[in-house]
């Protein structure tokens, strides 16, 4: 395990900003920065990160945490891994205590398929370099294609050698675990004819050129395996298997090289293989990613827009390519992605033409070359339907459902200006496409309404719940246990007066009051125990807490989706809004508010008491009471210079 000291120095030099603005794209918004969340679908920023509280949440899909806790969430890290990462990236020296074999064996999966892979890439790259197996038969093959060792180095390439079983030796001889070993798609089990029955494990990329594939922040999380030559029966190329840490859907494969590429350039290049990228990088083209050779996905889109707005989508000329480029055109424009479409001619691809024309004349190509999306599709649908009066129907409603895709405020203008080229394209009145777009934007509302106001059933109303199980949703009614919280937390440690400090003020003032909801009890009673055993507890020290419970609640106590903005001093003269002190008034205020929201309901009860009184030594007491009650609120109220709650 991570010794304390060293996670002190870690916890101590994490700037949340730097960490998660290396997988979002942020924009400062007053105090706060805003992002698109990287956790689900959206079209608008909801993902606030604190740089003066350290959290992050999303006022979207409730996702919330700390710098630590989002390395494990978006990276599918280990604690001890995140902190090992965050070690790297500050030059700290790590320093460990013993590690128990308990701890040993609960090691999560991912981080056992990161250190497997680390090593395979490691062996590949050896065999294709340093054996003369790989240089002759391999090496060779990559020259000839035009690769210099250069970017074979950069793009970390490798090869399996043809013996059945080269890289399984090697493993298990390193003390990979078999279950591991199979589950990366690395080997493969299989009963040989001399075996009488025992099962073998053998290298599943034998004999191929062997392509690494990174996350965004340069682990291995993969590998395409690909033959060298022309394939006869074998796949041309073998993929890892999905597993903890390989999503396909969500890969882009050469993002981690091409990231900061697309930042400057605000532009993605998107192809299709691993050779087109590897191609244009070493022409000095590195802005480039490739899908893989699959359907686009909405989370690989949301990739690229990570970093820029801007897809141009380079693919090969044929029809296959032509339907390819189609296929992802809806789900683009639904992310707000200004997409292009470049078509390589003569049936060659970008590998082969950028290494055919060079890298100036490719680069001339593709701007000079580069079509709208949208007119590009109607071109298309309009050169297959003819003088066919039925297949133009079909497409006057395909373009119309296309562009119902832009439906967000911003994206008003950019629609009308397509209907208006369309329109005249197809030789349509431009209000009935208007209407017809119309009609397809109100369908899929009333679909999403209906979808919403769906009853869920018992095994969906589990899941949900068992996804959601740290995301803390309070009722309106809470709130002023929330706030008493908030102040208590961000103030707690501040002098009140000469002889307490703001938390035992709030500990006195709260003697006589209770918090409904459990867990803003059980975080109210953790940070008084804390208080009281002489430590410093504040949000900050809660926050990387090791009781992922108390890290939740520490930040939807503390992060709220509006921030007041500092501009108000400049805006209101001689009054200062938010360049001033206010933790005193803050603390009265939620403590009053507090207090009157809990004697209303005390006065609640207690007229339900009375009416169900049939005693009148009962009735005077609760009549007492109620008098007791008025005057504590009359009083309150008079503080606050405000009216009786209703």
């Amino acid at each position: 395990m991570i010794a304390p000291q060293t996670i002190e120095q870690i916890t101590n030099r994490i700037d949340i900003i730097d960490v998660v603005g290396e997988f979002v794209k942020l924009k400062k918004r007053g105090a706060n920065y805003l992002g698109l969340c990287p956790f689900h679908n959206e079209k608008t920023p909801s993902f606030t990160v604190s740089p003066s509280k350290e959290i992050y949440k999303c006022f979207g899909c409730g996702k919330s945490g700390n710098t630590i806790t989002f390395l494990m969430e978006h990276e599918k890290y280990s604690y001890a891994e995140a902190l090992k990462w965050l070690a790297q990236r500050y030059n700290i020296e790590i320093q460990e205590t013993e590690v128990s074999d308990e701890t040993r064996t609960i090691q999560q999966a991912a981080e056992s398929l990161h250190v497997l892979n680390n090593f395979a890439q490691k062996f590949f790259t050896e065999q294709l370099l340093q054996t003369e197996e790989g240089q002759s038969h391999a090496l060779t093959y990559l020259e000839e294609r035009g690769y210099d060792e250069k970017i074979i180095t950069h793009f970390q390439l490798g090869y399996n050698p043809q013996s059945r079983n080269a890289f399984a030796t090697a493993a298990l001889q390193n003390q990979f675990n078999k279950e591991v070993l199979l589950k990366s798609g690395l080997l493969v089990e299989r009963n040989p004819a001399s075996s009488a029955g025992r099962e073998e494990l053998f290298d599943n990329y034998r004999g191929r050129i062997i392509f690494p594939i990174h996350n965004n922040t340069g682990k291995i999380i993969g590998f395409g395996a690909r033959v060298i030559g022309k394939a006869d029966r074998a796949p041309k190329y073998i993929n890892t298997p999905e597993n903890e840490i390989y999503i396909k859907s969500k890969i882009l494969y050469g993002s981690y090289f091409a990231r900061h590429s697309i930042d400057k350039n605000n532009e993605c290049l998107l192809v299709e293989g691993y050779t087109d990228v590897i191609s244009l990088h070493q022409a000095g083209i590195d802005n480039v990613v490739a899908s893989g050779g699959t359907s686009l996905t909405t989370d690989q889109l949301r990739i690229v827009k990570k970093y820029t707005n801007n897809l141009t989508i380079i693919y090969d000329g044929d029809a296959a390519g032509v339907k390819a480029a189609m296929r992802g055109l809806d789900m683009a424009l639904e992310e707000g992605l200004n997409v292009k479409l470049v078509l390589i001619p003569d049936n060659e691809d970008p590998d082969s033409y950028v290494k055919k024309v060079g890298a100036d004349a490719f680069k001339s190509f593709i701007a000079a070359n580069k079509k709208d999306f949208i007119l590009f599709q109607l071109d298309v649908l309009l050169k297959e339907a003819g003088d066919d009066i039925t297949k133009k129907k079909e497409a006057v409603n395909q373009v119309a459902e296309s562009l119902s895709k832009l439906n967000r405020a911003e994206d008003f203008t950019r629609r009308q200006a397509y209907i208006h080229e369309c329109a005249a394209a197809l030789k349509i009145d431009e209000s009935g496409l208007i209407n017809l777009v119309n009609k397809f934007i109100h369908d899929k509302v009333a679909k999403e309404e209906k979808k919403q106001a769906a009853p869920i059933s018992g095994l969906e109303e589990t899941a949900t719940a068992e996804e959601d199980k740290t995301a803390l949703l309070f009722h309106p009614d809470e709130a002023q246990e929330k706030s008493v919280l908030r102040v208590l937390l961000e103030y707690g440690l501040n002098q009140w007066d000469d002889d307490h400090t703001i938390a035992q003020h709030i500990f006195k003032e709260l003697e006589q009051f209770s918090f409904d909801n459990p867990d803003m009890a059980f975080l109210y009673n953790t940070y008084r125990n804390y208080y009281e055993m002489g430590l410093q507890p504040s949000a900050k020290t809660l926050l990387y807490n090791e009781d992922e419970r108390i890290r939740s609640l520490v930040v939807n106590v503390t992060l709220f989706p509006f921030e007041l903005s500092q501009r108000w001093d400049e805006k209101l003269e001689n009054i200062q809004v938010s360049n001033v002190d206010n933790s005193s008034k803050d603390v009265a205020m939620s403590l009053s508010y507090f207090k009157l929201h809990k004697i209303k309901k005390m006065f609640e009860q207690n007229q339900q008491d009375i009416e169900k009184s049939t005693n009148w030594d009962e009735t005077r007491q609760l009549m007492e009471v109620h008098r007791y009650l008025k005057g504590i609120e009359r009083e309150i109220t008079q503080q606050l210079g405000t009216v009786i709650l209703k």
